[in-house]
């Protein structure tokens, strides 16, 4: 899911597209003008001569595209890189305390099922023609809820395996193993040849080791959660449960690096796995290739890592999406003006350039994969998009972690799992109790207690 920062860095967010997110909440804000006497002044509807805050957990793509975009609109962005974690926390405190925080801004998609419920975001269908975009968008349906389109996803992320390949070469293993059986034993195989700590898992009590256990669980062949947000998870003959025991287990026999226990997703990537320190992270995010692995200031595994169809129990199972949206929020100023910014962001020809498709000067860093099927498919043809087929291929037949849309309690859930993910790693409680307590906190949120 997102990166819950344990360690607050500026970096980008390693899971998703983190940027755009920001700028849509805050545009929702400002529509809702007539909410309570919080003193906010009425919402503009002016789109000229306007500056916007723009509140996204990411860097701002490049100079160029954004003077392109003053110079065509008359308005100006004023960008703000928070971390994910933080992110959403000054989104709600804003949002809950009726004060303005941006005119756009991040609209993850496991946080659309609270904020549809509080009203914290402008409908973004009155805003702008999202029903032209449903055809070539196939995340939006994960930012719709009750009609309302909460934000517009900026990215197509979703959760793939990476394999370090000339380590698995060297190790004499498969290196497209189709099972967890014969995932497992391959990295078994290469700790017992000489890698040290051949699997990357973030163990850190942050929202990036919950994506990890949801693919996993997937993988295993289950869901999490049930549509009325009952657990499906809380014995031992679960996909859930085995999820979670993999983990752990992968953990403490020392396929995973000790220190991994304070290490989140985005670190993971950028310390491990692009340093060739780890040959494997189970679940890690599309796009990640192109965008850290490939490049070589930061990596020394160029052109060494590839995507991998992700293990299941009898063959490759499928991938779970985790797109971010970027949102208008009601005490937005410029509801209009950041409407303007979100349709220009998010258009299918922008993405494939932010994604690379004109060269890397006009690329966006750390952006990881267009939400328009046409934008992949450009890169695709043009061989621009590391991976770009198998990517295609594994958007194609990505599913939501939730069916029915991420539940309203969504935050509430997550911590549950990290916090007893972490703590059974840790050794503080075993398994078994870590797995009921996160079972004890989903089934008090789907009682509504």
């Amino acid at each position: 899911m997102h990166h819950h920062l344990h360690h607050h860095r500026s970096g980008p967010r390693a899971r998703r597209g983190l940027l755009l997110a920001g700028l849509l909440a805050t545009s929702l804000a400002a529509a809702a003008c007539g909410s309570s006497g919080s003193g906010t002044s009425a919402a503009s509807t002016a789109t000229t001569g306007v500056t916007i805050n723009v509140v996204l957990a990411s860097d701002p793509p490049p100079k160029a595209a954004m003077d392109e975009f003053t110079k065509e609109t008359g308005i100006t962005v004023n960008w703000t890189n928070v971390d994910w974690d933080s992110l959403q926390t000054k989104i709600s405190a804003a949002a809950a305390a009726n004060t303005y925080f941006a005119d756009a801004t991040d609209v993850d998609w496991s946080r659309v099922g609270q904020f549809a419920k509080l009203d914290w975001f402008l409908p973004m269908e009155t805003l702008l023609d999202t029903k032209s975009m449903e055809a070539d968008v196939p995340q939006l349906a994960s930012f719709t809820e009750g009609g309302h389109v909460i934000g517009v996803p900026y990215d197509a992320s979703f959760m793939v395996t990476t394999i370090n390949k000339e380590m698995f070469d060297k190790g004499k293993q498969n290196p497209a193993p189709t099972t967890m059986d014969a995932y497992t034993q391959s990295l078994k195989a290469l700790k017992a040849s000489g890698v040290q700590y051949p699997l990357n898992i973030p163990f850190a009590a942050a929202e990036g080791l919950s994506t990890y256990w949801y693919e996993t669980t997937n993988a295993f062949g289950g869901q999490v959660l049930d549509k009325d947000g009952k657990p499906l998870f809380a014995t031992p003959d679960t996909p859930g449960y085995k999820a979670a025991v993999w983990m752990i287990d992968a953990f403490k026999s020392g396929l995973v690096p000790p220190g991994n226990i304070n290490v989140t997703d985005s670190q993971g990537q950028q310390t491990l796995m692009a340093k060739g320190q780890v040959a494997s992270t189970f679940s890690d995010y599309s796009g990640v290739v192109g965008t850290v692995y490939n490049i070589p200031d930061s990596s020394s595994v160029v052109n060494k890592v590839e995507y991998l169809p992700t293990p299941g129990v009898s063959a490759a199972a499928g991938n779970l999406s985790n797109p971010d949206g970027i949102g208008v929020p009601k005490q937005a100023k410029y509801p209009q003006a950041a409407a303007k910014f979100i349709d220009w962001f998010t258009q299918s020809d922008r993405q494939a350039e932010f994604a690379g498709l004109n060269g890397p000067e006009k690329a966006f860093a750390g952006y990881f994969m267009p939400s328009h099927l046409s934008a992949v498919q450009k890169l695709a043809d043009k061989g621009t998009l590391n991976g770009g087929d198998i990517l295609a291929k594994l958007l194609a037949a990505s599913k939501p972690v939730f069916a029915e849309g991420a539940p309203a309690g969504y935050p509430e859930f997550s911590n549950a799992v990290y916090t007893n993910l972490h703590a059974a790693a840790v050794g503080s409680m075993t398994p078994e109790a870590a797995i009921a307590a996160i079972a004890a906190v989903a089934n008090k949120l789907a009682s509504g207690s």
